[in-house]
């Protein structure tokens, strides 16, 4: 029989951090738990880590706990307040030491989280750590015989803006007119900090800090959440439109048009200027990005390598070839010179750089790299997965000229157009992603694809 006096944290740990709805599924007593599984796990007794929070109105209360545990257990803690994920990353990477990041990055308000990392931003991911920490969170974490740790609290939005501008110049740059959409999360406090004093005429919104997202979901990657950038974009005239996810380690943009201009197109153009830096080196990809992307990284001299989806996966792989860059789908970007940790924010530096020298509108400037028509992730609920991605092998896997791989769920290439279905981790969901060479084929494909995923999923 289960032990009823242990918490099960299947529920709340997924594979690179926690999450769930508070208090109901995290609250105080675990965070002061994980506070102390994490200092055990990362060997900080005796030594710092540094913590940050987003505006979630669970977030103070929640740190206070996981400090509270980190001390117990002999480690310093420099608590650097409200942050960013990547700043949080800053931080550990500057620091040299371990981090914890409160956040729930773009869920819904009733949720909170936990994203945990090793000195140098490192990232604890179940195979790497964090599987550790929950066997000794669910288990009981045994006492510290020493003395209890120290708490400082530390300012770190300026140096962290510092180095951003130190990594992307635009300081020659023509001066653009930028509407930022920070969806009340964490870029309304660091936009101010990067963006002042740049060649840019910022065009605030939803700037005021609200973990209860009063406007719209801080999760640019839903199109109905980019509606009212868009908007704006047009009405201000603006040269570019840039929309944060709640932790602003995410960055979509929105061109001069009003049209979201698609992520996949944003990894090649930062791709060849990484390149320009670090000529001949890889750069990570994700299965999901347009196969435009591998093209133009090895036209421009580089080596691209193909990984699955998920942060702890890219970095990993970038650890391995020492690649200098790395994007997905989903609006995260790696940065070698940026503990190859993702940033949002510097990602949209180097697209207000590549906009601001040269005289062409976003548009124009990012159809280079936007070479084939694409789906997006189309979401489906389905009751059994693996049959239904069976019954779209059955579909596919005979046409002529079809290879199949299964790095993440399973994908259909042609020379012509590719389809990967891969499921959802934490829900009952398949993800559908298609590409190919004209928008009708694309269509056809998709629709063909989603009719079996949904009539097996409605069996």
């Amino acid at each position: 029989m289960p032990d009823l006096t242990r918490p099960d944290l299947s529920r709340i740990v997924k594979s690179y951090d926690v999450r769930g709805l508070v208090p109901q599924e995290l609250d105080e007593g675990l965070a002061r738990a994980f506070g102390a599984a994490f200092v055990r796990v990362v060997g900080a007794s005796g030594g710092r880590v540094v913590v940050g929070h987003d505006m979630r109105p669970s977030s103070p209360g929640l740190v206070a706990a996981f400090v509270e545990g980190a001390t117990a257990q002999g480690a310093d803690v420099v608590a650097i307040g409200l942050a960013s994920t990547d700043q949080l990353y800053f931080a550990s990477g500057s620091l040299g030491c371990p981090g914890a990041m409160f956040t729930a990055s773009h869920n819904p308000a009733g949720y909170n989280g936990i994203k945990m990392c090793r000195a140098g931003a490192v990232p604890l991911g179940l195979d790497s750590g964090l599987g550790e920490v929950r066997r000794l969170v669910e288990e009981g974490v045994p006492a510290h015989d020493g003395p209890r740790g120290s708490v400082e609290e530390r300012d770190l939005l300026g140096a962290y803006g510092e180095h951003l501008r130190s990594l992307v110049d635009l300081s020659g740059n023509r001066r653009l007119t930028v509407v930022v959409d920070a969806g009340n999360g964490m870029a309304g406090h660091t936009v101010p900090g990067v963006l002042t004093g740049l060649p840019l005429d910022v065009v605030p919104m939803y700037f005021e800090l609200d973990g209860t997202f009063p406007n719209h979901e801080a999760n640019p990657i839903e199109p109905h959440n980019l509606v009212d950038l868009q908007a704006a974009v047009r009405r201000e005239g603006a040269d570019v439109g840039l929309a944060f996810d709640g932790d602003a380690d995410r960055c979509f943009l929105v061109d001069e048009r009003g049209e979201v201009v698609p992520p996949s197109a944003l990894t090649a153009l930062i791709a060849v200027r990484e390149l320009v830096k670090a000529p001949g080196s890889a750069v990570i990809h994700n299965l999901i990005t347009s196969r435009a992307v591998p093209e133009i990284v090895a036209e421009h001299g580089g080596t691209p390598v193909r990984e699955r989806v998920g942060h702890s996966f890219i970095k990993a792989r970038m650890a391995q070839t020492d690649a200098v860059f790395g994007g997905e789908h989903s609006g995260h970007f790696y940065f070698r010179d940026f503990w190859r940790a993702d940033s949002g924010m510097l990602a949209a530096l180097h697209a207000l750089a590549a906009l601001g020298e040269q005289e062409r509108p976003l548009s124009a400037l990012v159809a280079q790299y936007d070479r084939y028509a694409t789906s997006g992730e189309v979401n489906s609920t389905v009751a059994d997965q693996r049959a239904s991605m069976e019954q779209v092998r059955t579909l596919l896997a005979g046409r002529p000229g079809v290879v199949v791989d299964e790095l993440d769920g399973v994908t259909f290439t042609t020379p012509d157009w590719w389809v990967n279905v891969r499921p959802s981790g934490t829900e009952p969901l398949l993800r559908l992603n298609v590409e190919a060479r004209d928008a009708a084929t694309m269509a056809a494909l998709r629709d063909e694809v989603l009719a079996v995923i949904r009539e097996e999923g409605a069996a």
